[in-house]
């Protein structure tokens, strides 16, 4: 497993869940969400916030066992956030209070989604404050 906090294993990333959702997105930690709400998502990968994410079935268990065995319990993800998006969660919200609502739309970002645009280290798991970009 990649892990940029090594005495932090919430941001740990399985080889294979980088690969599979990497290819597509941020592969966002599953600590970020209640497992309740990756049940959800792995359930419903044919319509996976409108574009068709179906792996084979040996994937899809393998993937889907490692994030709900990882995935969030604690103060980050208390609660399911709106549409199980960690972007409407209210930790997220919170933590992002000071990027402005121009930020997100700039070119260079794009969305709240696009972790990589300002976190250089995401793809590893690596969220480190101190090594935060905001691209202009």
């Amino acid at each position: 497993e990649v892990n940029a906090h090594a005495d932090d294993d919430r941001y740990a990333l399985s080889p294979a869940y980088v690969q599979e959702c990497g290819a597509c997105h941020t592969p966002y930690p599953p600590a970020l969400l209640p497992r309740e709400s990756w049940q959800r998502v792995m359930g419903n990968l044919a319509h996976h916030y409108g574009t068709d994410a179906s792996l084979d079935t040996p994937a899809q268990k393998s993937i889907g066992d490692w994030v709900l065995a990882h995935g969030g319990s604690g103060k980050r993800a208390r609660t399911a956030p709106p549409d199980d998006r960690i972007t409407r969660g209210d930790w997220f919200i919170r933590k992002h209070h000071e990027v402005s609502k121009a930020a997100w739309s700039r070119p260079s970002i794009k969305s709240a989604a696009n972790c990589g645009a300002c976190h250089g280290g995401a793809a590893e798991g690596d969220y480190d404050e101190d090594r935060v970009r905001i691209p202009r």
